[in-house]
This record gives structure tokens, sequence and C-alpha cells, in this order.
């Protein structure tokens, strides 16, 4: 199945756990859709945020959904009312990560800014933030007895959270690159997480140690999930889904699903969802678990050899402590869980009602709203679970796919500096510091219908030489004066404002001058098909104008490999509000139009050859993909080429090259 998910790119994907067949999307175009799996139409659009979508998690009854974006804002929508519920402030940079607690309402948030905060529905503040992580909290998962909460970061780290206590329980540490996603075992006290350093990891959760990893020659571990039952771990790899036991470690089935970067996985009626995005598309995939070997009765792949063979545990029996799951909603966290400062806690306030009334939920499709979250004589809102399953696919085809997307790229830095907590002289350090830096760039899109209006004053697009940031008023910047007639600020108050934001500032540089290493490490030690891979992988499109602009430099650098990584990130960059960036974009589409455009179409033209050519066959897909990625930008540069000025002579001036394709 596939479906056009949004007016621009996919930025996140979450299935519901509860029926399987319920898809939320965000994309950059600041919405939230809901989709059922086997329909085509979608069913409600979220609006209210103004920046592009990051996250999104659904809860277990599939009655809430909760949407993060890069501005740090996170709101909450009732599906069943079709209304928001709550707008929840305080994170300073991008919502990488969320979770619902399983059985009371909380909800639990990770951000680039390094900082888990969880956070209370029904009272609309942060009940605990939790500090530990150096770098940006990737996924949170709650324990099934909903006492824990599990982290996974960018650190190389997966932190255990005692919420009772408020404090971390442990630290597990083994794995040598980011952990993208943590999953809790449904009954055991098992923890497994994977990483980007193509490795599974399981750990015991009573002794507190590694009980096996399992590392694959493949790509990143991009999602996890266990078995019902609890008897394997199913890992979603790109183009590849992978059956694991722990003890002793093993791969039980290897299935090849071109499903491309997986974003997320879900069990229905014996099957297994996987869903990915491609630009402004989604796809969802089925495989048959009828069909794939979960257990080692006969053992499929790799078996250590240093380690004796165990006979398989039966279904249903336990070698560790299980969960006890209460049998009521859990209550708030105990007394010795500390609130947060009152900027924080926010209580209910007229700038927090005009926001909610702002941000609607427009039914699209009113009779499966109906049948999916106002059944009759239903308990919980969830698809009919009486569902037919999904066709199987075919026994010997491979299940086809697009490419996944590019994630969508990080947040403008000056979206993460907390307003009212800045000082003149922190103003002025800003100012020097946007001479060296180039920011992160929301993507400009076509005006939706949306009940939420957009007030930014910024220009349409942003000159390349300027002396000052923009869209930042000093006065923004200063402490809120208590007293009307005490105009003169106090040393001691500005330089308390100016520590306040300082760590997250520092983060923030740091993030990017490491994401700048680890493109060069790639540089100097591999090719530039993959150095540019890192970059567009780190999901900061500063890093890619940086790498564009040297090898611009140097034509012979580019091959046909390079065009399909990099024009989908020109589309970008020509509809940057940064001129910068719209240059770079512009001059590294003519270098390839002039150099690779007319070996594109003679090969398109071509007639088939007699035989089997593998490389032929091989050159003929990537000019597809080119030649289809160049048909998608050719309506941007033709919408551009009217512009005034420099930009729209360079503008008119690709619009030529680019006659051929027309």
């Amino acid at each position: 199945e596939e479906i056009t998910a949004h007016s621009s790119n996919v930025s996140s994907l979450v299935l519901g756990k509860s029926s399987g067949r319920l898809l939320v999307t965000g994309g950059d175009d600041c919405r939230v859709n809901i989709w059922s799996v086997s329909k085509p139409n979608c069913i409600m659009s979220l609006t209210g945020h103004t920046t592009p979508i990051e996250s999104l998690q659904i809860n277990m009854n599939e009655e809430l959904i909760v949407a993060g974006s890069q501005s740090g804002s996170i709101r909450v929508w009732d599906l069943g009312a079709a209304k928001i519920l709550r707008t929840l402030l305080g994170h300073k940079a991008n919502i990488c990560s969320l979770d619902f607690h399983p059985f009371g309402s909380f909800v639990a948030s990770g951000s680039l800014d390094t900082n888990i905060k969880l956070w209370d529905v029904r009272r609309k503040g942060c009940v605990f933030r939790y500090k530990g992580h150096t770098e940006a909290v990737r996924c949170l998962r709650f324990s099934p007895d909903g006492k824990w909460l599990a982290s996974a970061a960018d650190d190389h780290t997966v932190k255990l959270w005692d919420l009772a206590a408020g404090k971390m329980m442990f630290e597990f540490t083994g794995h040598t690159g980011p952990v993208n996603v943590v999953e809790f075992h449904p009954n055991e006290y098992l923890l497994a997480s994977g990483s980007s350093d193509r490795t599974v990891r399981f750990w015991d959760l009573e002794k507190f140690q590694v009980v096996s990893c399992i590392e694959e020659e493949a790509t990143p571990v991009r999602c996890v999930l266990f078995n019902p039952d609890g008897c394997c771990l199913y890992s979603g790899y790109q183009d590849s889904l992978r059956v694991y036991g722990w003890e002793p470690e093993r791969c039980f089935d290897v299935v090849l699903v071109n499903w491309g970067k997986v974003a997320d996985l879900s069990i229905c009626n014996s099957q297994l969802i996987g869903v990915s995005s491609a630009q402004s598309t989604v796809s969802s995939y089925v495989v048959d678990l009828s069909r794939v070997t979960k257990s080692d009765s006969i053992p499929h792949g790799l078996i250590r050899d240093d380690e004796p063979l165990i006979p398989p545990t039966p279904v249903g029996s336990s070698l560790r402590r299980i969960y006890d799951r209460p049998s009521t909603s859990c209550s708030k966290p105990q007394s010795r869980v500390k609130h947060n400062s009152e900027s924080e806690r926010r209580s209910p306030s007229s700038e927090d009602d005009r926001d909610e009334k702002e941000s609607k939920a427009e039914i699209q499709n009113p009779e499966d709203y109906k049948e999916i979250f106002q059944p009759k004589n239903a308990i919980c809102r969830t698809p009919p679970r009486n569902n037919e399953p999904f066709p199987a696919p075919p026994e010997d085809e491979p299940v086809t796919a697009k490419e996944a997307a590019k994630p969508s790229q990080a947040a403008d830095i000056q979206t993460l500096l907390p307003k009212q907590e800045l000082t003149r002289a922190r103003l002025l350090l800003l100012q020097h510091l946007s001479q060296f830096f180039l920011q992160p760039d929301p993507v400009q899109r076509p005006p939706i219908a949306s009940s939420t209006p957009l007030t930014r004053t910024e220009p349409s697009v942003i000159p390349a030489a300027r002396n000052e940031p923009i869209g930042l008023k000093a006065s923004d910047f200063l402490p809120a004066v208590k007293n009307q007639s005490q105009t003169e600020l106090v040393d001691e108050e500005a330089m308390s404002q100016i520590r306040k934001g300082h760590e997250t500032m520092c983060v923030v540089l740091t993030s990017r001058h490491k994401n700048l290493d680890t493109v060069r490490a790639v540089w100097s030690t591999s090719d530039i098909k993959n150095s540019v891979d890192s970059a567009v992988v780190i999901n900061d499109l500063s890093v890619v104008v940086d790498l564009l602009n040297i090898v611009n430099q140097k034509a012979s650098l580019w091959k046909l490999d390079l065009c399909t990584i990099v024009l989908p990130q020109i589309e970008k960059l020509l509809q940057s509000k940064y001129e910068s960036y719209v240059q770079t974009g512009c001059t590294s589409l003519k270098l390839i139009l002039q150099r690779f455009l007319p070996l594109i179409t003679d090969i398109l033209a071509a007639p088939p050859s007699v035989g089997v050519d593998i490389t032929r066959e091989e050159r003929l897909h990537k000019c597809k993909l080119c030649y289809k990625q160049l048909k998608n930008i050719s309506n941007i540069v033709k919408n551009k080429s009217g512009l005034s000025g420099r930009h729209g002579s360079a503008f008119r001036e690709l619009h030529l090259l680019m006659a051929v394709l027309e």
C-alpha cells in the first residue's frame, strides 16, 4: 500500500500498537494526519503546530495522539472528541522522542536539548525533568508496569529511570554508536536496544548486565519489536527483517523486505506491518508471521560456536522476574518527585487557551472516523479487531518499495533559544555567532488550509551577508520587569538570565561541531559518496551546504551515484529562505545538468539490450531515479524563474537547461 500523506516531506511515522492498523504521519507541512493502514483516504487531519513534526506517539487505547515539533512544543489530541487536549511547552529544541504511560495520564518527551521531561496531561504541567544524557534523546519507552522509563540517546548509552524516585537507576554502556531504539520485553525484566553500530543488545534488568549482543554486517538498526508472547525479537533494518533469540544469541530467520528505511513495526492478526516514507509518500508492508521461523527447533541462521545449544524455553515460562501490572490506573509519582520551576509547571493561561482554540482536528472522512473512533457499543476507540488479514505477499517475490525519505532537517538555532531568558550581552554574542555558523533551514512550504495563521515577520529571502540574527528583537530577550517604575537592569539578575540558557547553547554548538567532524572523518577514510551520505543522515542542511560548497569546486568528484543522493537535498535548498543555501543549490544543480542530463536522457531513450547486463541495469535504475527527481525540481525552478534580480537570473538559466525534461 502506498499513499500520498502530506503536501510536503513526511518527517515522522508511528503505528498503533493495539490494533496495528492505525497509522499517524507528521510532515514538514506542520500537520498530523491519521490513516487506516488498509484504506487510502485520510481519516482526520490535526493542525496547530507551526514548525515541522519531529516525533509522534499513540497511547495504548488509541484514544490520544501526541506530536512534538522542531520548535520544542508538544500537542496532545483527543481523537474521540476530535479536539486538542493540551499544549505543553518547556523544551528548548527539537522533540526527538515521545511515549505515553501505559496506565496514567502522563507523557514522556526527549529532546535535542538532552533533557527528558515527564508531563501530567491533566494538569498541563511538567512533573519532573531527568538529566543525564549528553546528546539528543532518540527513543523513550515506559516499562509494562509503568514504574520505569528507558531512554536511548546519541551519546551511545541506554539509561533506566525510576519514576517514583525521580532518578536514574542504571546506565547501560556498550554500544559504539548512537542508540536509535529501545524496547521492554512484554513480560520479563529484559530490555532490548538497537544502535547505528549495527548491533542489538539485550539487557537483564535484575542483574543490570548485558545478556547477549548480536551484530550483523547490515545497516543500522532502525526499529525493534518483541513478539506479543515474548518468544523472539523482530528487528527492522534497511530492506530486511531479522528475527532474534537472546539465550543463546542467534538469528532465527531473515526476511527480505524492500521497505527502505523502515520507521515503525506493529503486529496484527499474525501479520507484521512495517511503514516507511519517501518524500511525501508513505508505504506499508506486510510480513506473514506464520511463514517466519520464531524458535530454534530447527536452527536457522548463525549460532555462536563457543556456546552450547540450549533447548528452547517453552512459551509462557520465564527465566526472569515478571512485571507486576497494577489493576487500576497508576497514581502520580510519589512526593519524592520534585516539581520544576514555575516556568516549567505551566498553568492554563489566556495564551494557552488561544493556542488551543487555533489548533483543530479536521475530520476528512466522517464514515471511517465514526467506524474507528466512535463505534457503537465499543469500549476502546481502536479499529475493529475482526478485520480480515492483509493479503499475504507472493511466495517467491519480494514486496516492492521506494527508498525511504531522508529525515527532515534540524531546527533553526533561533528557535532553540528561550525567550525572556537572554540579556543584551547574550544578544550581542548571538550576532557574532550568526556570522560563523550556518543555520539549518526549515523548508518553505506552499500555503495550505490551516486554522493556525503563521505570524512570522522574517523576510522571504534572508541575504547571505548580514550583521545580526534575523527575527530577533532585543526586547524579547530581556527579563520581564515586574515593577513598571523599575527600568534599570540589576547586574545579578542579568548574569542569572545569561546562565539559564548557556548550557543549551553550548550543547547545540557542540553538536554542530561534532557533525562537521563526523563528515570530515568519513571523507578522510572513505569515498565522497559515503561522506555525503553521512552528511545527509545527520539531518542538518547546513552540513550539506558546507560539503556541497567543497564538492562543487571539483567537477571530477561527481558521479551518477552522488547525484541520486544530492538531488533530494538540492530540492530542499532551492526552497530555502536563506540566500546562501539557494546559491549552493543552484550551483550544484547546474553542474549536474551540464554533466549528467545528456547521459541520463540518452540511456533512458536507448532500446533495451539483449541478454542480461547487470551493470547496465543498475545504471538504468540510477538514471530513472535521477530523472524523477529532476522532474520534481523542474517545477520549483519554473515557478521561481519569474523572480527578479540574481535569484531570477539563476533560475531562468536552470529552466533553459531543464527544457529537455518538458
